[in-house]
């Protein structure tokens, strides 16, 4: 892979696994320095370091504000900059909307929305000192669709399409740009888990509960690969991605054409 990243620093939070682990190695490949961020046993973080270049790693809880602006001042002093910045932490929780744990709303919106808030705050003096950076905030089709029972992630990822939108103008006039990626489903251990308990729940193989049941509202019925969203990640840190601000990127296999 072309090195086209060459000096510079991101922070990509919400990265020992899946689709932030994804990403992090993406612009390890590329050439630039990446620190890590999130929760896991000792072994995958280590493994995870190692994957993107013996990276730092911060253990930074999303859903204090203070641990946030901390990470990214740990990132700008181990790297003397921050180029590019990559909110991806998330949780999620299924419920009927009238027997939603307040507990769970209020993580969801911390981690979720507020956490992207606190990280763009932090980062953003920085990047417009140096005339230049990349902010990228993974969102979801559910940034831009709803689905019953997810009023918390769909509140949180309508929100952050939302700052999305207002960070991109404010910073229209700089070379900072801040963009939206919207996945559908895509393929990590977590969401693969769901796979198998949905066969038991309709009485189906997996295969038909993957395509009719988890994958009903993605046309292609099939997974979005996580090196596919961490290639759309990359483009948008890369050279010829300048005019594109404010934008929520779609990668869904066709969830959002139908």
């Amino acid at each position: 892979m072309e090195r086209f990243l060459s000096g510079q620093a991101a922070l990509v939070t919400g990265s020992t696994s899946g689709i932030g682990l994804g990403i992090a190695r993406i612009l390890h490949e590329a050439g630039a320095r990446v620190m890590l961020n999130g929760f896991g046993k000792p072994e995958e973080i280590a493994a995870a370091r190692k994957a993107c270049g013996d990276a730092p790693h911060s253990n930074a809880d999303m859903s204090k504000p203070a641990e946030v602006r901390a990470m990214v001042q740990e990132a700008e002093a181990a790297f003397g900059r921050l180029d590019i910045l990559v909110n991806n932490a998330g949780i999620q929780f299924v419920s009927p909307v009238q027997d939603f744990p307040d507990e769970k709303w209020d993580a969801i919106l911390a981690i979720n929305l507020s956490s992207n808030f606190h990280a763009i705050k932090a980062a953003l003096p920085g990047m417009l000192a140096r005339g230049q950076g990349r902010i990228i905030n993974v969102a979801s089709a559910h940034g831009l669709v709803a689905s019953p029972f997810k009023t918390a992630y769909v509140a949180a990822k309508h929100g952050v399409v939302g700052l999305t939108k207002s960070v991109a103008l404010e910073v229209a006039e700089s070379q900072v740009t801040c963009n939206a990626i919207c996945p559908g489903f895509v393929r990590t251990p977590l969401a693969e888990a769901q796979v198998a308990p949905l066969a038991q729940k309709h009485g189906v193989d997996e295969t038909t509960a993957l395509k009719d049941h988890l994958l009903a509202k993605q046309p292609s019925k099939r997974w979005v690969e996580v090196e596919d969203v961490a290639r759309m990640a990359l483009w948008l840190c890369g050279p010829g991605s300048g005019g594109v601000n404010g934008a929520a990127l779609s990668i869904d296999g066709g969830w959002l054409a139908a």
